[in-house]
C-alpha cells in the first residue's frame, strides 16, 4: 500500500531485515533489545569488530550480526525500519536532483507517473543513486547519470521485439543484470509513446 506521505513504498529489504529482527527469540533465544544490550556491555568497539564479535562469540549469521550492530549504533535506521526508510527515501530523490541536476527532476517525476499509472501493483523505492520500480520485481529504474540526463533503465529480457536504436543496451543480458537496455532522456518532451510502449512490455514480462 502506498504511504500517505509519499509516492514511495517500502524497500523489499526492509521486509527481509524485520522479519529476521522479529524472529530473534526464536532463533536465538533472545529478542532485539537483549542483544543490543549483550553488544553494547560486551562488545568491542567499531562495527565491523562488533558485527565480527556477534558471529564469533555468539554464533549469529552474517546478515543478523549486522543487522543487531546498526540498530544498536542507529548508524542506518532505513536498513531496518519502515518509517524511518520512508524518510530516508524521500531524502534520497531530493540529493539526486539537487543543485545542478534541479533541471532533471521533472523528467524524474514524469517517469514515475507514467509507472504508477501501470497498475495497482507497481512500487517505487528509491534507493541512493537510483530509484527501482517494482512489479513482481524490478521492471525499470530511474537515476540523474549526467547533469544534462536521466537513464531509464528497463528489464527487457525475454523482449520478442528488437529494441530501437535510441533504445540502448546496458550490457544487463550479458552480465545477468535485471535492467538490460535503456532510455537517455534529457527533457519531459522525450517521454513519448515509444518510451511508454517499452515500459509496458517490461511491466508484461513481469506478469
Amino acid at each position: 500500500m502506498k504511504n500517505t506521505r509519499t509516492l514511495y513504498d517500502t524497500h523489499p529489504s526492509i521486509s527481509y531485515a524485520q522479519k529476521i529482527l522479529e524472529n530473534l527469540p526464536g532463533k536465538t533465544g533472545r529478542p532485539l533489545d537483549e542483544w543490543v544490550d549483550i553488544l553494547n556491555r560486551s562488545g568491542p568497539a567499531g562495527e565491523k569488530d562488533r558485527s565480527k564479535w556477534l558471529k564469533t562469540e555468539h554464533g549469529l549469521g552474517g546478515t543478523t550480526a549486522a543487522l543487531i550492530t546498526n540498530v544498536a549504533a542507529k548508524s542506518s535506521p532505513e536498513n531496518y525500519d519502515e518509517s524511518s526508510y520512508l524518510d530516508a527515501a524521500v531524502r534520497y530523490v531530493e540529493d539526486m536532483y539537487a543543485d545542478r541536476k534541479s533541471h532533471l527532476r521533472p523528467i524524474h517525476d514524469a517517469l514515475l507517473e507514467l509507472a504508477l499509472a501501470l497498475g495497482d501493483d507497481i512500487r517505487i523505492s528509491p534507493c541512493k543513486t537510483m530509484v527501482p520500480i517494482y512489479r513482481n520485481h524490478v521492471i525499470a529504474q530511474v537515476a540523474p547519470s549526467t547533469l544534462k540526463l536521466v537513464d531509464f533503465g528497463l528489464a527487457l529480457k525475454g523482449a520478442s521485439e528488437s529494441a530501437p536504436e535510441r533504445l540502448q543496451e546496458t550490457g544487463g543480458l550479458e552480465k545477468g543484470d535485471r535492467i538490460t537496455h535503456r532510455f537517455r532522456l534529457s527533457d519531459v518532451s522525450e517521454i513519448d509513446a515509444e518510451v511508454k510502449h517499452w515500459l509496458q512490455t517490461a511491466y508484461e514480462l513481469d506478469a
